[in-house]
């Protein structure tokens, strides 16, 4: 751990905000240099200017390939599209806005020339698709540039096709597949148009109200106001900080904006456990700050720069963990929505909590257990077969109150919300709910640990099949499954093992010369190491055949 964790940034931690938006217009990428293409992860495409991975040209790119995309599936609505508080959104989104224009393609950009939220554009794209075939030419996407909690040197640039929630791999495959030939040939197959007549062809759509005025659909806000819940929300300098302030305002709520400020340089972040300013409103280093006022309200929140992840503070527990608390929220949901359908299923991404499982078993729900990636999720709740999709990174979203679709990414902002229903309905708060859980189910130790792993390393723990898995225990359990595709389907991208009472989860990076090891132990912290230990060993010898 770094040893200014939790500390306020200092002037030396600061990104210089000239020099990144000097590099996004000045370098130049070189497509076949891998670390310089256009390459989607499970959040679009991410990448700092400085490292000549997040310019202008890879932004023109893409969003020409974005175009020519929904072309070839028939998409000719509008395309909604939203920024974060990144220094390098706002150039990525104007360069974007140029070419959609030269594209003659309407972009539908904030009244207000505001920040975005990710769910504020999810929910703008299914409203507007509302009753729409899937065949019908109108229909709607969205991008939405941002890099998510990553540091201020970052960029990031997602695309959202009709469904309103991320992209499939299939989708930006081709989207980067074409952006890098639009690379290689020095883009002249890029129409667009100048800054003036981009910003004069868009069209305008009020992303704040729309959201804000649709809340009650989806969390009970009148019963947060009768119980008179003391609410304070930092948005971490994020994309909701006025949508916020609209929350409290238009419901009528006790909250409080604890920062409005917003500053490209996140001066006023303390630094995560590695020492980065990062918007992780999961990590107790980052939400320090909040952390010090929990005693001056009743349910504190944090949210990341796109608002798609959440963060609950309690005054009796702190920061709950974000399986914690996805398993609250679970176990609260199907109790007190009765309008939902009886067989929807509780989703969940194959790295989150046992306790998870534990919880949907004793409700008598169906686990739905899909690989990481939120876009797995966006299916089932399309069609309300699923209520709840969450990952153990506090991004979840469900169904409305009355078992239709809400939004189909992940949205911080109702997760936030639903703490405080949670504490107005029941009279405990979720932390205090959680210890019953533990009562029930059981503690859990759980942690993510990282190894070294070439390029070369990495492809072979993607590429690795049951079969490799030679052990017969795991940390002095008998292995009951070792797996490559998640229960309900689609490859995990790795391997997970699992015993009685304990799991792991080896997954490559995606960016980084690393594997993720996920684990989990019923037996308590020590037996969680020797779980990971065993882990490493196990993974490494398959990754040395």
């Amino acid at each position: 751990m770094h040893p200014r964790a939790g500390q306020k940034a200092l002037p030396e931690d600061l990104v210089d905000v000239d020099a990144l938006l000097d590099a996004y217009y000045d370098l130049h990428p070189d497509p076949a240099d891998p670390a310089q293409a256009v390459s989607f992860g499970t959040s679009g495409h991410r990448g700092s200017s400085l490292d000549t991975a997040f310019n202008e040209d890879h932004i023109a790119a893409t969003t020409q390939a974005i175009v020519e995309y929904r072309a070839g599936q028939g998409i000719r609505g509008p395309l909604f599209i939203g920024r974060d508080t990144h220094a390098l959104s706002r150039p990525a989104f104007d360069t974007a806005l140029e070419v959609l224009a030269g594209n003659d393609l309407v972009a539908q950009v904030d009244t207000m020339d505001g920040y975005t939220p990710t769910p504020a554009v999810s929910h703008a794209i299914l409203v507007h698709n509302r009753d729409r075939s899937a065949s019908d030419p109108g229909r709607a996407d969205g991008i939405v540039v941002t890099p998510s909690h990553n540091p201020p040197r970052d960029g990031g640039f997602k695309y959202n096709p009709p469904h309103g929630g991320p992209a499939d791999s299939e989708a930006t495959g081709w989207i980067a597949d074409r952006a890098n030939e639009l690379l290689a040939d020095r883009l002249r197959g890029v129409r667009r148009h100048g800054r003036q007549k981009a910003l004069q062809d868009a069209g305008r759509y009020d992303y704040l109200h729309t959201y804000v005025q649709d809340l009650s659909s989806v969390v009970d806000l009148d019963a947060i106001r009768r119980a008179g819940v003391r609410i304070g929300a930092d948005p971490l300098g994020g994309a909701a900080v006025d949508y916020w302030a609209e929350i409290g305002e238009l419901h009528d709520l006790d909250l409080t904006v604890v920062n409005p400020e917003v500053d490209p340089q996140w001066s006023f972040m303390t630094l995560d456990r590695d020492g980065k300013i990062r918007m992780d409103c999961s990590s107790p280093w980052a939400m320090a700050s909040l952390l010090e006022k929990r005693s001056e309200f009743d349910i504190a929140t944090g949210n990341d720069a796109d608002s798609d992840r959440h963060g609950i503070v309690t005054p009796d527990a702190g920061l709950m963990n974000p399986n914690h608390y996805l398993a609250t929220a679970i176990n609260y949901l199907y109790a007190h929505r009765p309008n939902w359908p009886a067989g929807a299923k509780v989703g969940k991404t194959l790295v989150s909590s046992g306790l998870i499982d534990r919880v949907t078993a004793s409700l008598g729900r169906e686990l739905f257990e899909v690989p990481v990636g939120f876009k797995w999720f966006v299916p089932g709740l399309i069609d309300s077969s699923v209520g709840f999709g969450g990952e153990e990174s506090a991004g979840a979203s469900f169904l409305r109150r009355d078992g239709s679709v809400w939004t189909t990414d992940k949205d911080g902002i109702i997760l936030a919300l639903l703490a405080s229903e949670i504490l107005a309905v029941t009279g405990r708060s979720p932390s205090a709910l959680h210890a019953e859980l533990v009562e029930e189910f059981g503690a859990s130790a759980y942690a993510r640990v990282d190894a070294p792993a070439d390029r070369e390393q990495k492809a072979k723990l993607k590429a690795l099949s049951a079969d490799q898995v030679t052990a017969t225990e795991l940390a002095g359990e008998p292995i009951v499954s070792a797996i490559t595709e998640a229960p309900s389907g689609g490859a995990i991208g790795g391997l997970k093992v699992s015993t009685e009472s304990a799991w792991f989860a080896a997954r490559p990076s995606g960016t980084e010369d690393i594997y993720k090891i996920y684990a989990e132990s019923f037996r308590g912290e020590e037996h969680l190491a020797q779980v990971q230990d065993a882990a490493k060993a196990l993974v490494d010898d398959a990754l040395a055949e």
